[in-house]
């Protein structure tokens, strides 16, 4: 998280720091991103960044942990519209996001995190869909879907149907950035994917 003092900015220059991180995290990697030049961006002397983050990593989570809140209020709001039907969902988020990344900085800061994955940006991702937050955090999400026309025992089950899904999300959106997939070839190959996998877990 960010340093106190971070949140005491105005909204204004709170933002163009902001602007300015998703800048370089899109124009390179983590591992390459340099403060010097999100300081220089903004505007703000090097020190002051200092004063808001730890280092550029913790400025680099912060902004993925900002994209995992709004994907989960969406996600919530997906549920509700398509009356718990997880596939569907899913399919809908998926495209939202290849809608996204039509959004140059967009697509290259999420290709950035994507193609230098590691444990921290995945489960930063998927802060619902921990082992270890299981009851506090993904109750919510499982009281929305349906249930019904699922080969489901418990929530347990349930937990991992969505663990499941998630790593296909992932894997086809590692492959989008890998393969520089078209739209259209990126959406047909994860419906195929998520139809096969509905095939095999709803009844009947």
């Amino acid at each position: 998280m960010p340093k106190p003092t971070f949140f005491n900015l105005s909204e204004e220059k709170r933002q163009v720091l902001i602007n300015a991180m998703k800048e370089e995290f899109s124009r390179v990697p983590l591992h390459e991103a340099s403060v010097a030049k999100i300081v220089q961006t903004a505007g703000i002397p090097r020190g002051s960044f200092y004063q808001y983050f730890e280092d550029k990593d913790e400025a680099f989570y912060y902004l993925l942990e900002q994209l995992s809140k709004e994907n989960r209020a969406q996600f919530i709001a997906n549920l509700k519209r398509f009356d718990g039907d997880i596939f569907e969902v899913f399919i809908e988020m998926f495209q939202a996001m290849l809608k996204q990344f039509q959004n140059k900085e967009s697509r290259n800061f999420f290709r950035n995190a994507f193609l230098n994955m590691n444990y921290k940006v995945e489960t930063t991702f998927t802060q619902e869909i921990n082992e270890e937050k299981y009851k506090q955090q993904f109750s919510e999400i499982s009281k929305l879907i349906n249930k019904d026309k699922l080969n489901v025992v418990n929530e347990r089950d349930v937990f991992h149907v969505m663990k499941i899904i998630m790593a296909i999300t992932f894997q086809n959106l590692i492959q989008n950035f890998a393969k520089e997939l078209s739209y259209e070839s990126a959406l047909e190959m994860y419906i195929l994917e998520i139809n096969l996998i509905k095939k095999g877990l709803c009844k009947g």
